[in-house]
């Protein structure tokens, strides 16, 4: 795989501006491999040094090339707060495609044009990888990450509304800076969530979201990511991203079938559960079997109650965006 733009393809890049962004913390002994692997395509490089304690900073100004600017943040803010801080200086540059790349070298950047293609062609706003297509290697990844990003990628599917993508905290990105300009950066969260709460801001401005197949690329290295944080605080992220997405998307912003189904089948749910209780509390207390009728009025709204959920769900899939919400990049190809 190699990342030299294809000559038929050339003139896609002609009037784009093209950035890439590395959020740099504790990265001292690869940044300068990260820096030096970025294709000669790329307008400018922007390094975010995140009060990292070692000499990140140092190794970043040892790298030679004109294209790059570092930015230096005196706290630690996260991988979010970076990111934003880079989004904000390439949009200082006019810049109008923004890589996100990691600065550990996990990010398998060869996949550079594959990544950008699909954004230069109309296909999509926003591109991220996906280590999960390449099977053979994806046994790199240590048996825990596997383990929590198959975990994870069903909830953050039902929270971002994305239901065709996976390895959802996957870093290696790529997106049309109209989509920055759009996207709800207060709701991005600071830290370790930063990626998931993107998918969940997109799904809610409508950006078609493409994955690309990438590499899995691991050389023993420990993850900044707490296994205990993950487990207790991600989950509740998600669902409280899940329920801010569908009282946006399906009460506020527009009411469909899909809002139907949902109020429906949770209040048949609820109504059965509750009565169920009641009558089961009854006949527990009074020693009485509760009658075949009083089962039912319990039952029937559970079970009418189960499928309409299973509607809501059905509908909310074949809600996933599937045209570009990028106008400039509309125009583009129109022209």
């Amino acid at each position: 795989m190699t990342n030299k733009f294809p000559a038929n393809l050339k003139y896609l890049l002609e009037n784009e501006t093209i950035s890439v962004v590395i959020p740099a913390y504790r990265v001292e002994e690869t940044i300068e491999m990260v820096i030096q692997k970025i294709p000669s395509w790329v307008n400018h490089i922007i390094v975010v040094d995140d009060a990292s304690p070692d000499s990140t900073s140092e190794h970043v100004m040892n790298a030679t090339d004109p294209r790059l600017t570092l930015k230096k943040h005196s706290k630690n803010g996260g991988v979010g707060k970076a990111m934003l801080t880079g989004y904000q200086a390439a949009l200082d540059l006019d810049s109008t495609i923004v890589f996100k790349v990691d600065g550990d070298d996990q990010s398998p950047l060869e996949y550079m044009t594959q990544m950008i293609l699909p954004i230069l062609l109309g296909k999509a706003d926003f591109t991220k990888g996906n280590r999960f297509q390449f099977l053979g290697e994806i046994r790199q990844m240590p048996l825990i990450r596997r383990i929590g990003n198959l975990s994870l990628s069903f909830i953050t599917k039902m929270a971002s509304g994305y239901w065709n993508i996976f390895d959802p905290t996957n870093g290696f990105t790529c997106i049309s800076t109209d989509i920055i300009n759009l996207i709800n950066k207060d709701r991005l969260h600071d830290r370790y969530f930063f990626e998931s709460s993107m998918l969940i801001e997109l799904n809610l401005l409508r950006a078609l979201i493409v994955d690309v197949p990438t590499p899995a690329r691991y050389q023993g290295e420990k993850s900044s990511l707490s296994i205990t944080k993950t487990l207790l605080e991600f989950p509740f992220l998600l669902f409280k991203g899940f329920i801010r997405r569908i009282m946006i998307q399906y009460f506020l912003l527009d009411f469909s079938i899909g809002s139907i189904y949902l109020l429906s089948g949770i209040f048949l749910s609820l109504f059965g559960t509750v009565w169920g209780a009641w009558a089961w509390n009854t006949s527990i207390i009074s020693n009485i079997p509760a009658t075949t009728g009083t089962v039912m009025i319990a039952a029937m709204p559970i079970i009418l109650g189960f499928q309409l959920l299973l509607q809501a769900i059905s509908f909310d899939i074949q809600q996933v965006p599937e045209k570009i919400r990028s106008e400039m990049r509309s125009r583009k190809i129109a022209d």
